[in-house]
This record gives structure tokens, C-alpha cells and sequence, in this order.
């Protein structure tokens, strides 16, 4: 058994008592996570579950608060997002060395799922390049909730898609 940390945000239903919110999630198995409330209709927990693998660790907390609250829609899984200064303070890089090297190796480098005066990468693309390109040592349990954090932003993002313009813009988009 490994922990994992991560953090999952929700869009929950206005009017929710805080306090007896915080207890339902706790009686529903999230004890393991700190809870952020800062913004109305807004939940974010901060969690470190111990579990056989990150997807097992993820999906159990996904159960859990929508066991909690059962009107809870998923907004983000992280860590999954991250743009050049995230990318150089994990790899003890200056931002300006973080820019030559993705200057230096474009060729190879991830695509950035948005590219502008802020670009960001997905996380996982990011450690698996660094770990066969670069030869640097990636935390796996980092680089395992990393992918499944992407591959369920990916997956929520794709159910507001409509089937028939996903296979439209398939062959144009790879």
C-alpha cells in the first residue's frame, strides 16, 4: 500500500450547512482529506489516502463525496495542470532554465494542452518526458496520480462533448 496525495474540487449544491457537510464527508470515509470551503458552492479536498495504486485511490474518494453529497459534480482532479514555474520548482530549476529547455527541445517535448501567455501541460506528459528524455528520477506515486488525475479531467471533460462532433474533430485533432 502506497499514499497518495491529491486533490479533487466539486461544484456542490448551494445551501449546504458547513459543519454538518465537514461530518458527512467524514462519516462517508473522507477523513483522510482536508477540507476547503473558502467559496460558496465550492468544495475542495486536499487528499493523502493510502491505497494499491492511485486509480484505487482516486476513484474511492470520488465514491466517498458523492456518497457525502450526493448533488456533487467533479470540477478537477490534481495534480494534473501545471505551466512552466510549477514544471522548474519541481525539477530545482530556474523558470528562465525551464524555458531554454523547452525552447531546446520542442521536437520532443509534450504539446501544451493550452498554449499562450500562460501555457500548461498535463503533469503526467511532463514527468514521463523528463524520466526518458532527461534521465531525472520521478516520484511514481507522484507520476501515477498525476495520470489518473488527467485521465479523469480528460474523461469529464469529454462527456460535455456530443458523440458525433467528437469523431468530426478525431482525425483532424492527432
Amino acid at each position: 500500500m502506497t499514499d497518495y496525495d491529491f486533490t479533487l474540487k466539486f461544484a456542490i449544491p448551494y445551501g449546504l450547512d458547513m459543519e454538518a457537510l465537514e461530518t458527512r464527508l467524514f462519516k462517508a470515509g473522507c477523513d483522510d482529506a482536508l477540507v476547503g470551503l473558502g467559496q460558496q458552492g465550492r468544495l475542495a479536498l486536499e487528499f493523502s489516502r493510502e491505497a494499491a495504486s492511485a486509480e484505487e485511490a482516486i476513484t474511492s474518494a470520488m465514491v466517498d463525496v458523492k456518497r457525502a453529497i450526493p448533488g456533487a459534480r467533479l470540477i478537477e482532479a490534481g495534480p494534473d495542470l501545471v505551466g512552466v514555474t510549477d514544471m522548474a520548482e519541481l525539477f530545482g530549476f530556474s523558470r528562465q532554465n525551464m524555458r531554454k529547455l523547452l525552447q531546446s527541445h520542442r521536437a520532443t517535448f509534450p504539446l501544451p494542452l493550452h498554449e499562450g501567455r500562460a501555457s500548461l501541460w498535463h503533469l503526467a506528459e511532463v514527468l514521463e518526458w523528463f524520466r526518458t528524455h532527461q534521465q531525472k528520477p520521478v516520484d511514481e506515486a507522484l507520476h501515477e496520480v498525476a495520470r489518473v488525475s488527467m485521465l479523469a479531467n480528460v474523461a469529464r471533460e469529454g462527456l460535455r462533448l456530443p458523440a458525433e462532433e467528437t469523431r468530426r474533430f478525431e482525425a483532424l485533432a492527432s
